[in-house]
């Protein structure tokens, strides 16, 4: 007899088999069964952390519907365990699989504040906002141990450099004195990733992240701290969280986001088979319905690959989500806002003798 359990505190429900790896481990399903049956997981759920040691730490964007131009991320691979992340598939190119090696392998960058600094002073470099948190989530729970992220910042600061922040992590507010400093010449701006008000959804679909009640408080004392802050609704899945729109712009609004972008669920590479087996795990009563609409959104596919549609979808079902987001902007953020950081305030010569002349 097939038991399926799920695995309580993360988002993928197995290991997948690296798609680059022409060699791999099978464990057989009686064994799986037993464990089951006994009461014990198959899968060991403690967290490691490999330290690596590149050799550059800003990284170019070259997808051109991003929003970003350069990134950097401090860690690859994410303990938060989003079972819908699109970073999942990068995992694969460390020699790792997409599912639970992606949040219980983490590759830490412990080296990143001194890259970070030798790219800052290089003569060639012109500021250009640099946004933490481009593949996987700057604040992650090791952070709290290792505060790589909070180096950073103090890099950031020290050379007034422009920088962006995206996070659905409450841990930021530790850094409130460093962003505040930052906030004072325009030179950083916060997104929140928020993608649901109900703690059950946050719970299963994004498990070691930080609860909605911290995010928005989070929110709240960011705006308060005068740090420019916005939110993510990202992604939307169609019969999860697509009901919510109207209520979490509320929200949020109400907690001094200065906007709200969105982006629709695409299940890209590896991810397809990941989030149907959380479906058939978490929501087996819904799972039909739910790929049904993700295809809707995506010309009959779970994902779309081309550029300039491929987050905003297309259809009935997208063009549903688009109208409920124009209602949205219209009636709690009628003002509009964009960032724009300042770039004439960086000093690449900061440490330099040579700023003497």
């Amino acid at each position: 007899m097939e038991l399926k359990k799920h695995i309580k505190g993360r988002g993928a429900q197995e290991k997948i088999q690296n798609r680059f790896s022409e060699n791999h481990y099978e464990t057989r399903d009686d064994f799986l069964n037993y464990c089951a049956v006994q009461g014990e997981d198959s899968f060991h759920k403690q967290t490691t952390y490999i330290e690596t040691f590149p050799k550059t730490i800003v990284n170019k964007v070259t997808s051109p519907d991003v929003g970003m131009l350069y990134s950097l991320n401090p860690y690859q691979g994410c303990e938060h365990g989003c079972v819908y992340c699109y970073a999942r598939n990068t995992h694969e190119y460390w020699g790792y699989g997409a599912g639970l090696d992606f949040e219980s392998k983490i590759l830490v960058k412990k080296n990143a504040p001194e890259l970070l600094e030798k790219k800052l002073k290089s003569k060639t470099w012109k500021a250009y906002p640099i946004s933490l948190s481009g593949n996987t989530d700057c604040y992650q729970p090791i952070e709290k141990k290792l505060g790589i992220t909070r180096k950073l910042l103090s890099i950031f600061l020290k050379y007034k450099h422009p920088v962006g922040i995206i996070t659905k992590n409450a841990l930021i507010q530790r850094d409130l004195d460093i962003l505040s400093d930052l906030a004072k010449d325009n030179l950083v701006a916060v997104v929140l990733s928020i993608t649901s008000l109900h703690e059950e959804t946050r719970r299963i679909l994004e498990p070691r992240t930080a609860s909605i009640k911290k995010r928005l408080e989070t929110l709240e004392k960011l705006n308060n701290a005068g740090v420019p802050t916005s939110v993510m609704m990202a992604p939307v899945i169609p019969s999860i969280n697509s009901h919510e729109i109207l209520p979490l712009c509320k929200e949020i609004a109400l907690r001094g986001s200065k906007s709200v972008g969105y982006t629709i669920v695409r299940l890209n590479g590896a991810i397809g088979n990941i989030f149907t087996t959380w479906l058939e795990n978490t929501l087996p009563d819904r799972k039909d319905k739910i790929l049904h609409q993700i295809k809707e959104c995506h010309n009959g596919s779970l994902n779309d690959s081309q550029f300039g549609r491929r987050m905003s979808g297309s259809g009935n079902t997208a063009d549903h989500i688009h109208q409920m987001f124009s209602i949205a902007r219209k009636k709690y953020f009628k003002d509009g806002f964009k960032i724009h950081l300042n770039c004439d305030l960086y000093e690449p010569y900061k440490d330099d003798q040579l700023k003497l002349f």
